[in-house]
């Protein structure tokens, strides 16, 4: 985060014009005003933040906007935008308003509008952040496709190393400068200039790795499923005994009554309106005292709205909401205990800044609790330094200076200057590179340490793997499966068909069950394959 990657971006299509040096689009260089018109047709752009791109008030009309402005017929015009629908099979959402997606819709949208342009080079701003991992898939597929069969560039920023894979060429930015490039496998062989440089390698690279420096013979570079496997059937026939134990550990001794119980839960969005939409068809969960419950699903499937409700921001239509006592259909609930008690950062965590100063903005809370000028001072010191803001070198600096990481971890240390007992992250490491990422993850885990509550929404499997006590999956509005990590990730048919995914390493463990080590368990992380593999005693 804040490498300088989607600045750069903004030069391709002279969105930002450079202070030195010259950027060259076709024959045009972008400083030269009269082509900015053919530059902006040449390279479109999908943003980071799906919000800053729409501008229509109906889906269609947003997509058929870009075409419009270039002086398509019509009846062109119409055609593109069934096609771009189709393209990010959103087709049953054309005549919805884009401010009722969910965020991962809204990005589908954007690239939709994207498409519908025909441009000749396509710069993707970490658009599949906000997308489920087969919504990842098919947007990349989309790209895939459209290089292969249309001759269209793609340049992509990404956070997700898997995505990086399929690049014919990868380039590492860090501080404003271009630090490596090369082939995936050359850029992925250098794992320790990587972590350097705050990123990570793809998971299967990482068990490589380590398996290399355990056995020479196996090779350091490899990147795929499918290389992996060669190398294992090259080595040797692997015959490993099952470890049940390592895969699924005891369930945690809880409470019998949930802090936070939800039945038959059923809201509506646009009530009583022409636009009325169903969101949630009947929703059940719990969540008990000191657990991580993960909450997964494809996008549009219910989650944020879900937890929208754990807090009060949202009241049942139907069913129950029980929040630490209180019925929450209930009119006369105290609302604002509760969100004392429960906070919510939300999926876009930069959304809840607004002072503009960060001390100020992690003070807001506590001061609305009417704690003196010393109890603000402490909690904002002691919320700060949980999410890893040094107190002094951050309290006095501008909100919005800030890299988008930083901003993430004000917003959170916001929620958490309110000291709630349960904590509901919506997608917290979303956009965030792979070391950031992993920081936050730890700074929350202290938290619970500490005795927070955590409720999570994340589309990072692995994440969710390693983290979480149990996993509910919605699909639909509906709870679908619940279970431990282990116990969801082993149904991965299921997981398909909802749009959903399995760790990437499981994939691999599922591959290497069919071809060729039988009767072994089927780890989820890096740490678990190498016990499973026999690396670690």
């Amino acid at each position: 985060n804040g490498s300088g990657k989607s600045t750069l971006a903004r030069h391709l299509n002279g969105l930002l014009l450079p202070t030195q040096g010259d950027v060259w689009v076709k024959e045009w260089n972008t400083k030269d005003k009269l082509h900015l018109r053919p530059i902006r047709s040449t390279v479109s752009m999908v943003f980071q933040t799906p919000d800053n791109q729409i501008v229509a008030t109906i889906v269609e009309e947003d997509i058929a906007f870009g075409p419009e402005n270039l002086g398509v017929p019509r009846s062109e015009i119409l055609q593109r935008v069934d096609w771009s629908l189709e393209q990010v099979e959103m087709q049953p959402f054309r005549h919805r308003a884009p401010h009722m997606l969910s965020g991962g819709q809204k990005q589908r949208i954007c690239i939709a509008g994207v498409l519908a342009m025909q441009p000749e080079v396509i710069v993707f701003d970490e658009s599949t952040a906000m997308l489920d991992p087969l919504g990842r898939k098919e947007v990349l597929a989309i790209a895939e496709r459209l290089h292969r069969e249309q001759g269209r560039t793609i340049v992509a920023i990404t956070h997700f190393m898997n995505e990086a894979l399929q690049a014919d060429r990868v380039i590492v930015m860090s501080q404003g400068q271009i630090v490596m490039q090369g082939t995936p496998r050359q850029i992925f062989s250098q794992p320790e200039r990587l972590h350097q440089l705050q990123l990570d390698v793809p998971p299967i690279s990482q068990l490589a790795n380590e398996l290399h420096k355990r056995n020479p013979d196996f090779p350091g570079d490899v990147l795929t499923i499918e290389e992996f496997i060669e190398e294992i059937k090259r080595l040797r026939d692997w015959e490993i005994p099952q470890s049940p134990n390592l895969l699924i550990p005891q369930s945690p001794d809880l409470p019998l009554s949930p802090l936070i119980s939800v039945r038959s839960l059923v809201h509506y969005y646009m009530r009583g309106t022409p636009l009325e939409v169903k969101a949630l068809h009947g929703i059940d969960l719990d969540i008990k005292k000191g657990e991580i419950v993960g909450i997964l699903g494809h996008t549009g499937s219910g989650k944020s709205t879900v937890v929208q409700h754990f807090n009060g921001l949202l009241r049942p239509h139907e069913g129950q909401v029980t929040v630490l006592g209180q019925e929450m259909s209930d009119p006369k609930a105290d609302v604002k205990k509760t969100r004392q008690q429960v906070g919510l950062v939300f999926q876009f965590a930069e959304s809840q800044l607004f002072e503009q100063y960060v001390g100020d903005d992690i003070a807001f809370g506590p001061r609305n609790l009417g704690l003196n000028r010393e109890q603000v001072r402490v909690r904002v010191r002691k919320a700060m330094e949980s999410v890893g803001l040094g107190f002094e070198e951050f309290k006095d600096r501008l909100t919005f200076r800030l890299s988008g990481g930083q901003m993430r971890r004000v917003a959170l240390a916001g929620v958490l200057a309110l000291e709630p007992e349960v904590l509901v992250l919506d997608e917290p490491t979303a956009g965030l590179d792979p070391q950031g990422r992993k920081k936050l993850l730890a700074h929350i885990l202290d938290l619970h340490q500490a005795g927070t509550t955590l409720v999570m929404i994340s589309h990072n499997m692995e994440e969710l793997a390693e983290i979480c006590d149990r996993l509910y999956v919605l699909a639909d509005g509906k709870t679908v499966m619940q279970g431990t990590p282990a116990e969801i990730f082993a149904q991965p048919e299921q997981l398909h068909q909802i749009g959903l995914d399995v760790p990437p390493i499981m994939a691999l463990f599922e591959q290497l069950v069919k071809q060729t080590i039988k009767n072994t368990a089927l780890p989820f992380t890096v740490d678990q394959a190498l016990y499973v593999l026999g690396q670690v005693p």
